[in-house]
């Protein structure tokens, strides 16, 4: 099981997942995100990474609010380097994760898969509470003490769930070698907050919002043209 937003480091862990021979099903959650692009990029990207299925739930956190994603709260543009990587900025969604993977972990339950694979990182995103490693453990334990096949598998001596996370401890310009090695189409995938969409229904990048400047210097440094189409 994979959550795939669409966006450049969830299609890397798809490739990741695939390499290692599981089997797997992807999912996308519509939560009344403002780059709502993503969902037709996560199709995609499921499409071209082999995913056996591909699931879309949907759950509106616009009725929380709290997050320049899903309330009417402008998003930060040309911030400089120090300034994305200090605090926890306003692009950040209120348990985002935390709703995200107890959905995963419900479809998994159903279909019997006890691996999960996340794409978050905690070195670009490190002002993220929910992308960083002690929140993936401490996630994992709440999902075998709170889940049938999770207790099933404690009681037995067996696994349980196992929250996967292969790309928590690299820089953007590695993830982005990675993928490549392992045949990601990075034009398929969108990572922008604020894009717009031409008359083909295509996304376009801001290029100036923090998602746009650490992809694209994540670009430039792997040595890798960028395929993003920005404004």
């Amino acid at each position: 099981m994979i959550l795939l937003s669409g966006g450049l480091d969830s299609a890397t862990a798809l490739a990741v997942a695939r390499s290692e021979g599981h089997r797997c099903v992807t999912l996308a959650v519509d939560y009344g995100q403002r780059h709502r692009v993503e969902l037709q990029a996560s199709e995609l990207v499921a499409r071209q990474l082999g995913a056996a299925d591909h699931r879309l739930v949907r759950i509106d956190l616009r009725a929380f609010g709290g997050s320049a994603l899903t309330a009417d709260i402008p998003v930060p543009k040309d911030r400089d380097e120090r300034a994305i990587g200090t605090g926890v900025p306003v692009t950040y969604v209120p348990a985002r994760n935390l709703i995200f993977l107890s959905i995963a972990t419900a479809l998994a339950e159903t279909l019997g898969a006890r691996h999960l694979f996340v794409g978050v990182n905690a070195i670009d995103y490190s002002g993220y509470p929910d992308c960083r490693g002690e929140f993936i453990e401490a996630f994992a334990r709440c999902a075998n003490l709170g889940t049938k096949l999770g207790t099933d598998a404690i009681e037995q001596g067996r696994p349980g769930f196992e929250i996967h996370a292969p790309l928590s401890t690299l820089a953007k310009a590695d993830i982005i070698r990675l993928g490549t090695r392992l045949g990601v189409d990075y034009a398929l995938t969108t990572s922008c907050y604020d894009p717009r969409v031409d008359a083909q229904g295509h996304p376009i990048a801001c290029g100036h919002c923090d998602s746009c400047q650490i992809r694209r210097k994540g670009f430039h440094d792997a040595g890798i043209p960028d395929p993003t189409r920005y404004s």
